[in-house]
């Protein structure tokens, strides 16, 4: 099971720290990846992480910092410098393996948590 939290109400140029809280499996045996879903769009990779790799979508790690505690049951997205068009739902997956070359791509995770909404606004 995956459970993200975090996501709120923040002004542009403000900074975030989402959640991702894992149970129910070998954590140190999955990748957890975070995507996000902005209106009328499909849902975007922004990075993946597991025992040994940290990998980033793009541009993503300019603004995206990716963490996890020590116990590796909980991974973390800082978001700074947040703009309007970061609005959305955030999502954290997992799959079995490590970061390949998909990680990037919604369909190679067979777990998702429900989401949390991120809202960047005046």
């Amino acid at each position: 099971q995956l459970v993200e939290s975090g996501g709120r109400l923040v002004q542009p140029g403000g900074s975030l720290r989402l959640s991702c809280l894992s149970s129910g499996f070998i954590v140190a045996d999955y990748a957890i990846s975070w995507f996000r879903q902005v209106p009328g769009k499909e849902r975007e990779g922004i990075s993946c992480i597991s025992a040994y790799r940290l990998r980033y979508s793009d541009s993503k790690s300019r603004r995206f910092t990716v963490t996890r505690d020590g116990a590796y049951n909980t991974v973390y997205l800082q978001i700074d410098d947040l703009t309007p068009e970061d609005t959305g739902i955030y999502y954290c997956a997992a799959r079995q393996g490590s970061c390949s070359d998909d990680f990037h791509e919604a369909r190679a995770y067979e777990l998702w948590g429900q989401g949390t909404q991120v809202t960047v606004s005046w």
